[in-house]
C-alpha cells in the first residue's frame, strides 16, 4: 500500500491530467460539453422519480426525488469509475508500450475524473433542495466518511477489474451487467427499511448499503448511521483497496505484452 501513495503523490500532476483528458474526451463535440454532468442524473432523477412515484406515495416517501438523488449520486460515481477503470489499461495500451511509468496512474485517473464528475453532480441536488425548500441537514458535515469510505472501495474495484480485464477482455462487458444487476440489489429505489426483517439479511451482505446508507441518512433524515455500519463501510473500502491493488500490483509487470 506504500507503493500506492507514494506512486500517487509522485506521479499526481500526470494523473491529474490524465484526468481532465478523460472528462475532456467524455464530453468531446457534445454541444453542452460538462452540463452533461449536470443534467444525466438530474434526467435520470426525473424519470426514475416519475416511473416510481406511486410505489414512493404507497410507501409514504415524501420528497421522493432527493431521497432518491441521495443514493442515486455516490451509485453512479462509483458505477463510471468502474466502467471507465475496467478499460484504463487496455485502452492506454500504446502509452504503457512506450513510456515507463506506474501502472496504477490510470486506474487512480479514471476514479479522479469521476470524483470530478460527482462533485458537479451535486449541483443539481442543491438546486432540487432549495426549491423544494427542503432542509440542509447539519449532518451533511459528515458526508466526507461515507465518501472516503465509497472512493475506497471504488478504486479496489477498479484495480481489480483493470487488472483482470488485461487478460479476459469480456471483464468489460461483465463488469456492466453486473453493475445493472447491482443497481436494484442496493438501496437506492428503496430503503432497506421497507424490507422484510427476514429477507433484510442477504440485502446487508451487498457491500455498498453501508455507504449508500450513511449519504441517505445523512442527507436525507438528517440522522447520522450507526458506529457499526460507519465501521462496516470503512473496513469493507479497505478492504476491496487492499485486495484490489493487491492483484493490480502483482501482475502489473505482465501488462504490456497483453496490451
Amino acid at each position: 500500500m506504500h507503493e500506492l501513495f507514494r506512486d500517487t503523490y509522485r506521479y499526481r500532476e500526470l494523473i491529474w491530467a490524465l484526468a481532465l483528458k478523460e472528462l475532456k474526451i467524455r464530453y468531446k463535440r457534445s454541444a453542452l460539453g460538462f452540463l452533461w454532468a449536470l443534467l444525466n442524473p438530474a434526467l435520470l432523477m426525473l424519470i426514475l422519480t416519475l416511473v416510481f412515484s406511486t410505489i414512493s406515495r404507497g410507501l409514504g416517501i415524501q420528497y421522493y426525488s432527493i431521497f432518491l438523488m441521495s443514493t442515486l449520486l455516490p451509485w453512479t460515481f462509483f458505477s463510471q469509475t468502474l466502467s471507465y477503470a475496467v478499460d484504463s489499461i487496455v485502452g492506454n495500451g500504446a502509452l504503457i508500450k512506450k513510456v515507463r511509468l506506474p501502472k496504477l496512474v490510470f486506474p487512480v485517473a479514471a476514479l479522479v475524473s469521476n470524483i470530478i464528475n460527482f462533485l458537479l453532480s451535486l449541483i443539481p441536488l442543491l438546486l432540487l433542495i432549495a426549491g423544494m425548500r427542503f432542509p440542509m441537514h447539519w449532518t451533511w458535515v459528515y458526508l466526507p466518511v461515507p465518501l472516503l469510505g465509497l472512493t475506497m472501495f471504488a478504486l479496489g474495484m477498479g484495480f481489480l477489474v483493470a487488472a483482470l480485464n488485461v487478460f479476459y477482455r469480456d471483464m468489460a462487458h461483465i463488469v456492466q451487467i453486473v453493475l445493472s444487476a447491482w443497481f436494484y440489489f442496493s438501496p437506492i429505489l428503496f430503503s432497506l427499511d421497507f424490507i422484510s426483517p427476514h429477507s433484510r439479511w442477504i440485502l446487508r451482505l451487498n457491500p455498498m448499503v453501508y455507504v449508500l446508507n450513511g449519504f441517505r441518512l445523512a442527507i436525507y433524515y438528517g440522522l447520522l448511521p450507526s458506529m457499526a455500519s460507519v465501521t462496516a463501510s470503512l473496513v469493507v473500502g479497505v478492504a476491496a483497496l487492499v485486495i484490489g491493488f493487491t492483484v493490480f500490483r502483482r501482475y502489473q509487470k505482465l501488462f504490456v505484452f497483453y496490451v
